[in-house]
């Protein structure tokens, strides 16, 4: 639509039976959206956009090529992180960009999640603790471990239900402290699929259910009911 405006067309019945796909349901409403005065100086103005838009995605994609072809000795290890939920093809090249791929200058994980600084602080004063925020440490490596953490966040695996969970504990505002949780979870992971040279084996999204003594949880359920007011009473199944 854009570039037929641009090339002088000025109809909106024509320029909105250009919309393709859903859009097409909205041509009603594009119609009306698409009536109104667009110049010569308008036409400028959106040809130079769109050309800066051209522009930017050759550089993009010059730099993504750079980018794949400095990351080809670690094919391997790419393709093992991702293995782990969240972590995509980008993901993955920032975190060997980051932390690269020889796991033996951390000798545990614990190490290396404290250099990247994705372990609570341990803040005490007179044998109390104070705050339990992270430092700061690597920011594009945090930044894309929680980005990962949020898209594992939507999978039915171990993580996700994991992140879930923790949000249930941490409260409905405690979205942002679970991710930062499940981002450490994945540093620890990617040091053992580095470390061990293996590929990430999901623990399964009814991991915690399965791990529940039943009893426990049976006792847990009736407290929470009986919080929100419920008088319990159970009934055997037949």
């Amino acid at each position: 639509m854009i570039e037929a405006l641009i090339a002088g067309e000025r109809d909106p019945h024509v320029l909105a039976q250009l919309a393709k796909g859903t859009l097409r349901r909205k041509i009603p409403d594009l119609t009306m959206a698409l009536a109104g005065r667009f110049a010569a100086h308008h036409a400028l103005l959106a040809r130079l956009h769109l050309d800066h838009i051209d522009h930017l995605n050759t550089m993009i994609g010059r730099l993504d090529g750079q980018i794949e072809s400095l990351t080809v000795p670690f094919a391997r290890q790419m393709q093992l992180l991702m293995s782990i939920p969240g972590i995509g093809e980008r993901a993955a090249q920032i975190i060997i960009s980051e932390i690269g791929v020889d796991m033996s200058r951390f000798p545990t994980p614990a190490h290396l999640a404290s250099w990247a600084a994705l372990c609570p602080g341990n803040h005490e004063s007179a044998g109390k603790r104070t705050t339990g925020k992270t430092r700061n440490g690597n920011l594009q490596l945090c930044s894309v471990l929680v980005e990962a953490a949020w898209s594992a966040f939507r999978t039915q695996t171990y993580l996700g239900a994991r992140f879930r969970r923790l949000h249930r504990r941490f409260g409905k505002n405690g979205a942002k402290k679970a991710a930062v949780a499940i981002a450490h979870t994945i540093l620890v992971i990617v040091w053992h699929v580095l470390t061990n040279n293996t590929e990430y084996v999901d623990l399964g999204t009814d991991y915690y259910t399965r791990r529940d003594d039943p009893e426990t949880r049976k006792n847990r359920l009736i407290h929470q009911l009986q919080d929100l007011g419920y008088t319990v009473e159970l009934v055997p199944a037949a």
